[in-house]
């Protein structure tokens, strides 16, 4: 299935805020992360397409795990995310994730920030890659 198909901005949206809590803030801010991604001018083409693929995977009914599965079934859909925000990390900037957080906050209140570490720390490691070229 190409789920690039699957995405528009208004089924983001409305996915992202019926499954906010049940996704967990992890998955919402990764969502988040890319989703403020394709918003940038200077995000280029292929990259918008691999962000688009992964909304669209986590947006559809079609899953490799169904979301209403306990425990597991938001766990394809993060992952998913995850790749597409390691192959897009440089184009996610301090105003990428400073937009993101403020939307997150919003949703989760201030206490979540612990639980968002994993991603900006994966971040961190890339922007660190990233240099060394």
């Amino acid at each position: 299935m190409n789920y690039e198909k699957e995405y528009s901005e208004e089924s983001f949206w409305q996915k992202v805020k019926s499954v906010a809590k049940k996704a967990g803030s992890k998955t919402i801010y990764t969502a988040l992360l890319l989703y403020y991604a394709t918003r940038r001018p200077e995000t280029p083409k292929w990259a918008k397409a691999t962000i688009y693929g992964a909304l669209g995977y986590f947006i559809s009914f079609i899953d490799a795990i169904p979301d209403i599965t306990p425990l597991v079934g938001y766990s394809d859909d993060l992952g998913v995310l995850a790749l597409a925000l390691t192959t897009c990390a440089i184009y996610i900037n301090d105003a990428v994730k400073s937009t993101a957080r403020a939307k997150l906050r919003e949703w989760f209140g201030d206490d979540i920030f612990e639980e968002i570490q994993e991603v900006e720390s994966s971040l961190d490691n890339e922007d660190r890659q990233d240099t060394r070229w």
